[in-house]
């Protein structure tokens, strides 16, 4: 049956359970129309309730007094409501962190360190490290070029510079990276040598290895800086280390010889360079003093000529005199006669050095090298060293005197 049937004496029913006829259970008054809700009898019922209730069936006097109770009392918990949901808005980010925004799921901006207020259910602030240095390493047995396969391992060192992008760009950029530094430093060995991997080309790999890393990692915009590259470790397998072991002692004993052969030419090749310098030296000398002297000698024969031009023979005698004081005057000299086999044997060197200012008597030297003849022309020789009988004088003997 519908709610507002006709009957009951002319007036419709109340859907609230007004049942008694002609009573007003719901405080139907002052002439208004029957039927219609009365809110400000509901607002009093939830009033009596919030403030405790009262005498229920209580009259109308009693629902006036206690609805201004009521009133304070919901705005009171209104209040405390307010006051608390303010007051846990209050949050702290610290010096080494930012602060990301985010309102309803969204992101809305950064905050710096400090006291901040977020409003509750509304906002979210994750809290994101940037100054902490942090680190991924990868390891494993990778193949060379040249097919053999070594164990090597790697560490990279990052900082977070962009908390929003590190946050919402990838799900999970610390691996994301750990993942990108693996695929970089199995596409680098996997272009060397095992050799230079394990000796010689560790700085070159890793160089390599940081800057394939970088262009892998820049096109997701991770929102972090790489710091460095460490090369941790190199090596070979087990079973193949002991003759790796001996590659590399003889490829330190090879850098060892090299040294010590620089060493030896760093001290040889001053010396050499300074001999050539100083014999070079002596040439030119030699050179400018013969050039000086055969220029002189010219200069001499130049001032002689008009003298020889003048009196040639005077001129002849007195240069070869000069010539022969010159040559004589540093040589033995022994003196013959052409046409005579015996000499005269005089010992003219101790008779020219002079001993004390006296002269040594030729007997006492060598008494039998002493010996005296007359010759045909009246000529005499004298020599250093005794003639044999009927032979020629020979050594340096210089013939003396005019023919």
């Amino acid at each position: 049956m519908a709610w507002n049937q006709p009957g009951n004496d002319g007036q419709d029913r109340d859907p609230w359970g007004s049942g008694n006829k002609g009573s007003n259970s719901g405080g139907n008054k002052g002439g208004r129309k029957p039927g219609a809700y009365d809110l400000d009898d509901l607002f009093r019922k939830i009033g009596s309730k919030l403030g405790g209730g009262g005498n229920k069936g209580g009259g109308e006097g009693n629902n006036k007094q206690s609805s201004p109770i009521s009133g304070r009392l919901g705005i009171l918990a209104l209040a405390a409501v307010v006051v608390v949901w303010a007051g846990s808005g209050f949050y702290t980010i610290k010096e080494s962190d930012r602060g990301v925004v985010l309102r309803f799921g969204e992101y809305s901006g950064i905050v710096g360190p400090g006291l901040n207020w977020k409003p509750t259910f509304i906002d979210q602030v994750v809290p994101v490290n940037v100054e902490t240095v942090r680190e991924q390493a990868t390891n494993g047995m990778m193949l060379t070029s040249d097919e053999n396969v070594i164990r090597v391992e790697m560490n990279v060192q990052y900082r977070v510079t962009d908390p929003a992008q590190y946050l919402f760009s990838v799900t999970n950029p610390d691996n994301s990276l750990r993942q990108a530094l693996d695929s970089a430093v199995r596409g680098v060995i996997g272009q060397s040598a095992m050799e230079q991997v394990l000796t010689t080309n560790r700085a070159f790999i890793r160089d390599v290895t940081q800057k394939e890393l970088e262009a892998t990692i820049a096109p997701y915009k991770m929102g972090i800086t790489l710091l460095d590259v460490n090369f941790q470790a190199a090596r070979p397998p087990e079973d193949v280390k002991a003759a790796f072991d001996d590659v590399i002692s003889a490829r330190e004993e090879e850098q060892k010889t090299i040294r010590e052969a620089h060493a030896y030419r760093n001290e040889v090749l001053p010396l050499a360079k300074g001999n050539a310098q100083r014999m070079i030296e002596e040439a030119e000398a030699y050179k400018a003093s013969v050039v000086f002297k055969a220029e002189g000698e010219v200069a001499s024969f130049a001032k002689m000529l008009p003298e020889y031009r003048a009196a040639p023979e005077i001129t002849r005698e007195r240069l070869y005199i000069e010539t022969m004081e010159r040559v004589l005057g540093n040589t033995r000299k022994v003196i013959a006669n052409d046409k005579s086999n015996s000499m005269l044997v005089l010992p003219l060197d101790q008779i020219m050095r002079g001993t004390n200012g006296n002269v040594a008597p030729a007997s006492k030297s060598n008494p039998s090298s002493a010996r005296m003849t007359n010759s045909n022309n009246g000529s005499s020789s004298v020599g250093s060293a005794p003639a044999q009988p009927n032979s020629p004088v020979r050594g340096d003997a210089v013939r003396v005197g005019r023919q």
